[in-house]
């Protein structure tokens, strides 16, 4: 995100400072850093620069959380047949490619992301496109670690589950109505 903000001329942040923007929309975190609307087009400048890196940095750079590979297939082992879904912000573009290096694609049926576009598309649509695609009938959970995340599944009616060992805090995954808190991947399978 430093990278785009000076190719734009902006001033570098503490990576700490970055930290909420992670997560949410890309064109919401770079208008706040900008101070300016999301359709501004230092925002659409600051969003192609960023990608410009991303591409090649997050298949390069992106770890799995250690455990989460094999929660995954303790949640497929314990319920065959049970449907699993991703419902990111990251465009597909990006998603997809990076679901692979990591080695995870396999797991998941549907992969839910907005196009390659600056549009702004909100978490709970995002969840919604994957629920279609899944075909849900039944109960289902949504896993995640931002507020979004909780905000999306209360809205369509899912379980929350917030994760505390990504980029939000408990106290933000309580408020958007997690209704259950997990501290690491090995407490995944239980909770949905």
């Amino acid at each position: 995100m430093n990278h785009a903000l000076a190719a734009v001329g902006g001033e570098p942040v503490a990576p700490e400072s970055l930290y909420p923007l992670i997560g949410p929309s890309l064109s919401l975190g770079f208008a706040s850093l900008l101070e300016v609307e999301p359709g501004d087009p230092a925002v659409a400048a600051c969003i192609a620069s960023y990608r410009s890196v991303y591409a090649e940095v997050s298949l390069r750079d992106t770890p799995t959380y250690p455990g989460v590979p094999e929660a995954l297939d303790a949640i497929a082992a314990a319920a065959p047949g049970r449907r699993l879904g991703v419902a990111t912000s990251k465009p597909r573009a990006f998603a997809e490619p990076l679901l692979d290096a990591l080695g995870l694609r396999s797991r998941f049926e549907v992969v839910a992301a907005p196009e390659l576009d600056l549009h702004v598309e909100s978490k709970t649509v995002t969840v919604g496109s994957a629920l279609a695609a899944l075909g849900h009938d039944g109960p289902a959970t949504m896993v995640g670690d931002r507020h979004v995340d909780m905000e999306a599944a209360r809205a369509h009616g899912l379980r929350a589950v917030g994760v505390t060992w990504g980029f939000g805090t408990a106290d933000e995954l309580r408020s958007a109505g997690a209704d259950v808190l997990i501290g690491s991947p090995s407490e995944l399978p239980a909770a949905v």
